[in-house]
């Protein structure tokens, strides 16, 4: 089976968060299963842009509105990544720094779509799946059946894998004229109130939606930001298939940001010795349990509750414990969590900023992860923390509960809670201190995690048999 891939981030070419993780996971495994897994993304100006060699397989044009727009499709010669990689350039649209974050993103990942779409046209062939990835590709299932010029690939089946149904993409009416000439009685499926709306066209076009943790496709029914009663509406031709991690990247026994490798078989030494590495680093004191929270500083992690809960559990506890903060996001909440330091000097510190060797030596090093979550649809960070033998500290909620079993049932391993509130994320980390100083519980749980399986293969395997339940 040749399956196509079309996202806006892949690791490690450009990522922003879990999207990138898993379409740059996901096709390595599907070849690992015997098939042909291919990636588009745009092209940015990225490291890895620059690092590798490539050659041009396509160049075409296509009017946009009343642009006319030239386009190239680049492939990266050496196959680096463990399957074809195709970049899409399209001088001064997307050919930037940045992946997201320009008032033209409706227009860039727009051009995009359409560029990958006259791409296809010229195909020898017909992949037989094109497997789309959240709003930035989800208007490829209506283009490709209800735009005319796409009539003689109309029936390649379409999948649509949905990372976080928060974010859709919504255009105004008046750039309809964006798309290329379509059957303007389908109006209907590109509008949700009022507006075009990328996601919840891909919805309705695509032949099947997945998300990315059956938990995360249960509370879309309540709960997805305006989409509700369309998912219930869809609901026959919706699953979720929880994420997998990819092992040779997050692999405490080989990892070279780390500055010493660990197994199961001995990681007290080697958590130790990187714990010792980041508060050496960081002023921390190493005989403390370490908290760490990694992510994006928004809403939706809850990153708002923690300099208000960070703050309440040392005035309840008093300092017997270290957190050290990783990410970037709101202003106004780095600037609180940043603002602890000079509070809370030896056992709390920051990091504002995306730094990828700093991110596996925390999950190699902390005793515990921070997720209090208001949405997380699967959650990639938990599983990264236990695969490294840190305990999650999470909220039952999306994807995390359908990972994470509280040390305290038959069979647990990590720590849970319910609400999204300053209260739960203080009581949470009680927990996690007195926990620390069982020292005996803490190696069993250890141990128990990181023998825990959450590789790509047997998510990889549940794809390739969404994709064949949609092969004519």
């Amino acid at each position: 089976m040749e399956i196509l891939h079309v996202s806006a981030e892949c690791y490690p070419v450009a990522k922003v968060g879990g999207l990138a993780d898993v379409v740059g996971a996901l096709p390595k495994y599907q070849q690992s299963l015997g098939h042909i897994a291919k990636v588009v993304i745009p092209m940015y100006r990225t490291k890895f842009l620059y690092d590798n060699e490539w050659e041009v397989v396509h160049k075409g044009s296509f009017n946009m509105g009343i642009q006319t727009l030239d386009f190239t499709i680049i492939k990266e010669k050496e196959n680096t990544l463990g399957f074809d990689f195709y970049a899409v350039d399209i001088n001064g649209l997307l050919d930037r720094e940045k992946v997201y974050g320009y008032e033209d993103d409706s227009e860039r990942f727009t051009a995009f779509q359409i560029a990958v779409l006259e791409w296809i046209a010229h195909w020898q062939h017909k992949p037989d799946v094109i497997n789309v990835h959240d709003h930035h590709s989800a208007l490829i299932p209506f283009m490709l059946k209800y735009c005319f010029t796409y009539k003689h690939i109309a029936t390649i089946p379409t999948v649509l894998t949905i990372h976080n149904a928060q974010y859709q993409g919504w255009m105004s009416w008046d750039k309809a004229d964006y798309l290329p000439a379509w059957d303007t009685w389908k109006w209907g499926l590109l509008d949700w109130s009022n507006t075009i709306n990328p996601l919840a066209t891909g919805i309705k076009t695509a032949d099947r939606v997945n998300t990315v943790s059956p938990g995360y496709m249960l509370e879309l029914m309540i709960q997805a930001n305006g989409l509700e009663s369309l998912f219930q509406v869809e609901w026959a031709k919706c699953s979720g298939i929880l994420n997998g991690i990819d092992y040779a990247v997050w692999n405490p026994n080989t990892d070279t940001f780390i500055i010493d490798n660990f197994s199961v078989k001995d990681f007290t030494e080697g958590k130790n010795l990187n714990k010792k590495k980041l508060c050496d680093d960081f002023d921390l004191d190493i005989a403390l349990p370490l908290f760490v929270f990694i992510g994006r500083l928004v809403g939706e992690k809850a990153a708002d509750l923690l300099p208000e809960a960070i703050t309440k559990a040392y005035q309840e506890n008093g300092t017997v414990f270290n957190v050290l903060i990783l990410g970037s996001g709101e202003p106004k909440i780095e600037h609180a969590l940043h603002s602890l330091q000079n509070k809370f000097v030896g056992y709390y510190n920051t990091q504002i900023s995306y730094n990828e060797k700093l991110s596996h030596q925390m999950y190699a090093g902390a005793d515990y992860l921070l997720m209090p979550s208001r949405v997380e649809p699967c959650g990639l960070n938990q599983l990264y923390a236990m695969r490294y033998g840190t305990i999650p500290v999470v909220r039952k909620t999306g994807g995390l509960k359908d990972t994470v079993i509280d040390f305290g049932e038959d069979g647990g391993y990590g720590i849970t809670f319910m609400q999204a509130s300053v209260q739960d994320i203080v009581q949470a980390i009680q927990r996690g201190i007195t926990l620390y100083r069982d020292a005996d519980k803490i190696k069993t749980i250890r141990k128990q995690m990181m023998q825990l399986n959450h590789s790509w293969e047997e998510s990889a395997q549940k794809y390739i048999d969404l994709y064949d339940s949609i092969q004519p």
